[in-house]
Order: structure tokens, then sequence, then C-alpha cells
């Protein structure tokens, strides 16, 4: 692909660098801003300069937050001792895009895999036992991918959760096994939810 513009080259090239996103449509993305108004440009600039300045992490669950707490976790309406466990914001997302969830949730941050390197001290575990300390959870869904390294980490939770008295459950097999939870489809991953079962761990 060439340009006449150095300029454009890099813009392309900052779009094409994000997921899902490659040089042509990257260079769409560019041409339709260099179409806008400039007050338009500097509106989109600002808001992602904003979003990377202001954005934090909830002190309480790990979901990206304006605030120590996101939106979520402070909603008074959420069954409090309702807990769903997410490998990633992302899951996060899918799961509430399905409204059939009203409970709070843990950002674990990835799942363990010692292939990768990635044990339960590099995941947000310990902030998810302290939350079942204080007695409020009375279940926790474990909403997390199907394959050998989320059965792995569930398996790991139920063993800190259990004898903290927390009832340890699973989304159903709707979502099949080996598959991304972020790719099922918004009525599977609800009706999961709504079906999950208790998870023992022998």
């Amino acid at each position: 692909m060439t340009f006449s513009s150095k300029l454009i080259e890099k813009a392309v090239e900052a779009f094409a660098s994000l997921p899902g996103i490659g040089r042509k449509t990257a260079l769409r993305s560019v041409l339709h801003l260099l179409k806008q108004d400039k007050m338009t440009t500097e509106q989109f600039t600002a808001a992602l300069s904003a979003m990377r300045e202001g954005i934090r992490e909830c002190n309480t669950c790990h979901n990206f937050s304006d605030a120590e707490q996101c939106h979520i976790c402070t909603d008074p309406r959420r069954d409090r001792s309702l807990v769903c466990v997410v490998e990633s914001v992302r899951d996060l997302m899918a799961i509430e895009d399905t409204s059939q969830y009203r409970g709070l949730y843990h950002v674990l941050g990835g799942i363990i895999s010692p292939i990768e390197g990635i044990g339960p001290n590099d995941l947000n575990i310990e902030t998810l036992t302290q939350r079942a300390q204080q007695g409020e959870i009375r279940e926790a869904i474990m909403a997390i991918s199907p394959t050998i390294e989320g059965e792995t980490t569930i398996y790991y939770l139920t063993k800190k959760l259990h004898p903290l008295g927390v009832q340890v459950s699973a989304i159903a097999r709707g979502v099949s096994f080996g598959g991304d939870l972020e790719y099922a489809d918004e009525v599977t991953l609800g009706r999961s939810i709504v079906a999950r079962m208790p998870y023992e761990a022998k």
C-alpha cells in the first residue's frame, strides 16, 4: 500500500495496530477523519486521551472504572451475595449484554496457565478471597471459558472458596468446550448464566 503522505501512513499504522483492524479498514477510518471538520477530529483524539489518562481499575472487582469503584459495585439494586467470576472485562461486558444477571462481578485478569507462566499469584485471586472472607458472598459463579486452563482455574478457586462458606457454581455448558466466552452469542450466554450448576472440586 503506497501513501502520498507520511502523516497518513503513520495514522494508518496506528489504526491497524488495533485488534481486528486491517490496513484497508484503517485507511478508510483515516480518510473518514480527514473529511470531518477539525473539531470532530480533536474531540475524537481528546476522548481517547482522556480515557487513557482517566481510566482506572475498580478497587473491588477490577472492572474498568472512572472512579475508585465501578458503577456496578456501587449499584444498590445489585444482589451483593452473588459474584460472577470472569477472566476479563470483555467477558464482564458480554454477560452484562445478556441482561440476565443482576449480581456483582470479579475480574481475574486471566486464568491459570503454567505453560504461559501464569500462576495464581499473577491473578486477582487474593482480592476475591478477601471479599469472601467478609461474609457477604453466598455464591460465586464461575463464568470462565471452558478450556483445560479454565477448568484448572475453577478447581483452584473452588478449593479456596468452599472453606469460606461460598457455594461455587459454573455456567451451564451451552458454551462449547474450548471456546472463548466473549464470542458466545447473547442468548446462549444468558441461558448459561441462568442454568448454572454447582461446581464440586473432588
